[in-house]
């Protein structure tokens, strides 16, 4: 096996950043740090998803939102993403009837962007590309790397082992990040890893004439307590419908007349518009995919590596977060780079304060919201108290602000947003526990300054009311 050992720094004063991972965080990254002027090299250990026949890897929809869009602008990609994206303005919540409501995401005018993951992660790693100081590298597998010098160790496409010399390295390489390994290694870095019991299958529901077979403008959602399945529009006027549920749920289907009937039973309006032959298919095309959780810090190790992106933290994708997070962890970074004078020393240990934080709340938010898709959308005690809260944001904008709207529409921190959001719980319920019971005793107190005078109602008049009464 030949082995060539490869100094970039040799060829610029700059320094060389290597980025590790060319997927959507990393070919972010690679725009931000050419934008500064180092010398980047990307490593990707998949061959370049834009001359694959078959693009590998996950398929669930993006939701782009605020963060990711942020992030995005500060490298001029914004206009051309959101271009290809499609406006979803609210939640439209299918019950097992066939009701449809929907339920808004923000104040009018605010939405989120369905977003397909392959074109994005094929468009950021071509603007990557019109940097002059940018190299691409497919096909290489990090074998390992040194923390203390910066070397590493790859395979490249002819199983060539090449060593890669960079002064500073970014894991961007996913959720089981190769670069993570060497953090685990160290004393003083905590890690967890927690997968869900519930996976996730994909479906396809056809464009039919045409044209969409549902309203575009929605995430669609047909939540059943312990498990929902949800739809986002895509430019082919198709939906990518995936349903999120226990493995012990998708292994008691084994057959297509068992997925038929599971469908009619409680996602009944969905198998004329997927199809029933093309349901049977889809159904076992793919086994259930898990869905894991990832926390870690801190997320640097000395000067000269950091994590971003799922290496950091990988989160369940029930809160459309999961890329905003990691396009944010980009701008987070960019910015103290511009705050500490690039000085990695200093940036690296404040970039680990500002947002291990913040990821971790996320990561918790994203399973809260698991529960409230699939469970409390059912709820009309909920359905009021979103009605109460965008009312008195209304009316109080700053005081009272949406957790979801904080969270999807503002930069607000991730871990300051939960702390507004525990707050104004207890206020909002205060509020209106003192207003259900000042009605109560004004009521009370109205029935016996004014008592109504029941002896000049009739009897059997009295008795058939209060038959009729019902309290609910």
């Amino acid at each position: 096996m030949d082995y060539s050992n490869i100094d970039r720094r040799s060829s610029s004063n700059k320094k060389v950043v290597a980025v590790v991972g060319g997927g959507l965080v990393g070919a972010l990254n690679a725009c931000y740090f050419a934008k500064r002027g180092f010398q980047v090299e990307v490593f990707e250990s998949r061959e370049d998803i834009r001359k694959a026949k078959i693009v590998k890897g996950r398929s669930i929809n993006l939701a782009l939102s605020h963060r990711g869009r942020q992030a995005l602008k500060q490298v001029g990609m914004e206009d051309k993403i959101v271009s290809k994206g499609i406006p979803m303005h609210a939640r439209m919540i299918h019950s097992r009837n066939g009701k449809q409501s929907a339920i808004p995401y923000g104040k009018k005018g605010q939405y989120i962007l369905s977003v397909d993951r392959a074109n994005l992660n094929k468009e950021l790693l071509s603007e990557a590309e019109t940097y002059p100081n940018t190299k691409m590298n497919f096909d290489h597998k990090l074998l390992d790397w040194n923390a203390e010098t910066g070397a590493m160790t790859f395979i490249g496409p002819e199983g060539t082992k090449e060593e890669i010399q960079a002064d500073l390295i970014v894991g961007c390489d996913g959720a089981f990040s190769a670069i993570r390994k060497q953090f685990l290694r160290r004393s003083r870095f905590n890690y967890s890893q927690t997968y869900i019991p519930h996976g996730y299958l994909e479906l396809t529901m056809p464009p039919r004439n045409g044209d969409f077979t549902m309203k575009p403008n929605f995430l669609h959602i047909w939540p059943r307590n312990t498990f929902m399945m949800i739809a986002l529009p895509n430019l082919d006027k198709t939906f990518t419908c995936t349903l999120f549920m226990p493995f012990e749920e998708f292994e008691k289907l084994t057959t297509g007349d068992q997925v038929i009937e599971f469908f009619e039973k409680y996602f009944p309006d969905t198998i004329p518009l997927i199809g029933v032959e093309a349901l049977k298919k889809d159904y076992f095309r793919l086994p259930a995919q898990a869905m894991v959780s990832v926390k870690c810090s801190p997320y640097h190790l000395g000067n000269m590596c950091v994590l971003m992106g799922d290496a950091a933290h990988a989160v369940v994708p029930f809160y459309g977060q999961g890329m905003n997070a990691g396009f944010e962890d980009c701008l987070v970074f960019n910015e103290i780079m511009d705050q500490l004078k690039e000085d990695f020393s200093a940036v690296l240990p404040e970039y680990s304060r500002v947002r291990v934080p913040d990821d971790h709340a996320i990561a918790d938010l994203a399973m809260y919201n698991y529960v409230e898709m699939r469970a409390h959308v059912n709820s009309k005690w909920f359905l009021f108290r979103k009605h109460v809260d965008n009312f008195l944001h209304i009316i109080m904008p700053r005081t009272i602000i949406p957790l979801y709207t904080m969270v999807t529409f503002t930069r607000t921190r991730y871990h300051e947003a939960i702390k507004r959001w525990h707050w104004q719980d207890k206020v909002i319920n205060h509020g209106l526990l003192i207003s259900a019971t000042a009605a109560l005793l004004g009521g009370t107190y109205l029935l016996v300054k004014h008592p109504p005078n029941i002896s000049q109602i009739p009897v059997d008049h009295l008795w058939t009311r209060l038959q009729a009464f019902k309290p609910f």
